[in-house]
């Protein structure tokens, strides 16, 4: 969305990046015309972001998940070096 040159004036005034623009509009609340991301909205944000760590640290110490899917149903889903078809199989 282009910027005016008034709201680009106003964040330099008022030290607001483009960053915590972005973070407004993709995670704050619609009132009326306006978007807030106020102290509960980035609470919530910030709890959010912590739950996802903390999934995201499990999947890093399985070296990665595989979920296999087909015609909109979930397969099967396994660790990414659980299986090498490389090594070879004990007869």
């Amino acid at each position: 969305m282009a910027k005016t040159r008034h709201m680009q004036a106003r964040m330099s005034q008022r030290g607001i990046r483009q960053e915590l623009v972005t973070l407004t509009q993709r995670f704050g609340e619609p009132v009326q015309d306006k978007v807030v991301l106020n102290r509960k909205g980035i609470q919530t944000l910030l709890d959010e972001l912590r739950d996802i760590e903390r999934v995201a640290m499990r999947a890093l110490d399985k070296g990665g998940v595989v979920v296999v899917e087909s015609g909109g149903s979930l397969i099967t889903t396994y660790n990414l070096d659980s299986y090498d078809r490389g090594r070879p199989r004990a007869a």
